[in-house]
């Protein structure tokens, strides 16, 4: 008998590919924010810079979301696991990347 693919992880996958795309997004919008500046760089009190930041640390969010159902989906027994392996490789690699690229800016502040 062929095992259903485990809910859990096409959630997972689903979420983490959209979260992912988004975050990509997100960052193109924050690198033309400040190629469009000049001298000092982004100013932190101006609205479109909060939202940017604001949309990041929410897309970090529903990433550990997308983790926390590929694990479940995981675990899932009878079920197949391809999705849920997938969803939480790729909401994994998401967040590190998102931390990573946090630490390097500040970094290089």
């Amino acid at each position: 008998m062929e095992q259903k693919h485990s809910g859990l992880g096409i959630a997972s996958f689903v979420i983490s590919t959209l979260a992912g795309i988004l975050i990509l997004v997100v960052f193109a919008i924050a690198g033309s924010m400040k190629g469009s500046t000049t001298g000092e760089g982004i100013d932190e009190n101006y609205v479109r810079n909060v939202m940017v930041g604001l949309s990041t640390i929410g897309l970090l969010f529903i990433n550990v979301l997308a983790v926390g159902l590929g694990i479940g989906g995981l675990f899932q027994k009878e079920r197949q696991k391809i999705f849920a392996i997938l969803g939480t490789v790729l909401s994994s690699f998401t967040i590190l990347s998102i931390v990573g690229l946090v630490i390097l800016g500040t970094m290089l502040k």
